[in-house]
């Protein structure tokens, strides 16, 4: 019988969140080696090859104390690129840039899983969301005697974050510790056509200053594999979706949403515990943007979770107003229709198969 999403109601304290920041299950076995570059795009290998050096640094390889203080107090930011191995890396930390889809989140992961404990992965929301939740000293003492902290889809998109990062990075990179990040848009973009990003260049630049910016190019894998228009499942579908599931949850959208509103974001990944699958009924044009923002967050931790997803209702392409795409979060929507594309792709291939 399958239970409801909205009767869990995660509790945790700052020390078990802080023991969650790590790849989540879809990224659990990535490896460097497992990451395939696509030929026509080199800048995949390239990127990976600067990765694999940067984390070989950690060990004591090619990295110059010197040379990463030097970047800090520099002000801006250097690109990597394939001739980055005909230097030495003095980067304090390194930043890939690309679209969906083209294996940032993989890179990530493998770094992690290949650098020296004690290390950290994370999302930016799941960042911004704890910093809220235990206090900025509190956060940067969590994870300041690390040799690695990975943080994935790093965005800026109101002032608050901004000023947010900054005082983070500031005090965990001063501490020694290394950071990789990913992102949609270069550092001294971040922020564009979200908030007069020319009233924070200082802050920008601080932001950009950390890093060294690695650019990945190539299409979407996931739309490749999955077209866009690609149907919801059927009644009889989603059925037969839900009783091939260990632990499945059955809500409908507006019940799930209503519940997110009830709960501090740092609770979310929790929320999924122990599931196996998550179906979610009556999909239908989300007319307030606040409440399209918690869907997000959600979809992003199904998705990072690896857990099994289906839904009735709209086309993903109808889920969010045009208005959305345009705007301030056009990026966090552009990633959300991508990854529910894969899920709804993977729930219909687990339904055949």
């Amino acid at each position: 019988m399958p239970e409801r999403l909205v009767d869990r109601v995660p509790k945790l304290t700052a020390a078990d969140l802080a023991s969650r920041f790590v790849p989540p299950p879809r990224f659990a076995e990535v490896r460097f080696s497992t990451y395939v570059p696509n030929a026509e795009h080199p800048s995949q290998a390239a990127a990976r090859a600067d990765l694999e050096r940067f984390v070989a640094s950690l060990g004591g390889g090619t990295s110059d104390a010197s040379g990463d203080a030097g970047a800090r107090r520099g002000g801006w930011f250097r690109r990597a690129g394939a001739g980055a191995s005909r230097r030495p890396q003095r980067g304090p930390g390194r930043y890939l840039d690309g679209g969906f889809g083209v294996g940032k989140t993989h890179l990530l992961a493998s770094a992690w899983h290949e650098a020296p404990a004690p290390r950290s992965f994370l999302t930016f929301e799941e960042l911004t969301a704890f910093i809220g939740f235990v206090g900025m000293d509190a956060a940067v003492a969590s994870f300041r005697g690390n040799t690695l902290l990975c943080i994935d889809e790093f965005e800026l998109d109101d002032i608050a974050n901004t000023r947010m990062a900054v005082s983070f990075l500031r005090g965990v990179v001063d501490g020694g510790t290394r950071v990789v990040a990913t992102s949609n848009a270069v550092p001294d973009r971040l922020g564009e056509g979200r908030f007069n990003a020319e009233e924070f260049a200082r802050e920008l630049a601080s932001i950009a200053s950390h890093f060294e910016v690695v650019r990945i190019d190539g299409p979407d894998y996931r739309a490749a594999a999955h077209p866009p228009d690609l149907p919801l499942l059927e009644p009889g579908e989603l059925e037969a979706f839900a009783r091939g599931a260990s632990a499945v949850t059955v809500d409908p959208l507006d019940d799930v949403v209503g519940h997110l509103r009830s709960l501090h974001p740092v609770h979310y990944g929790a929320l999924l515990d122990g599931l196996d699958a998550i179906v979610v009924t009556g999909l239908a044009p989300i007319e307030r943007q606040d409440e399209a923002l918690l869907l997000v967050q959600l979809v992003d931790e199904i998705y990072d979770a690896g857990i099994g997803f289906a839904a009735t209702g709209c086309a993903v392409g109808d889920l969010f107003p045009p208005s959305y795409r345009r705007g301030t979060y056009r990026k966090k929507y552009g990633r959300c229709e991508s990854r529910l594309v894969a899920m709804l792709g993977e729930a219909r291939g687990r339904v055949a198969g």
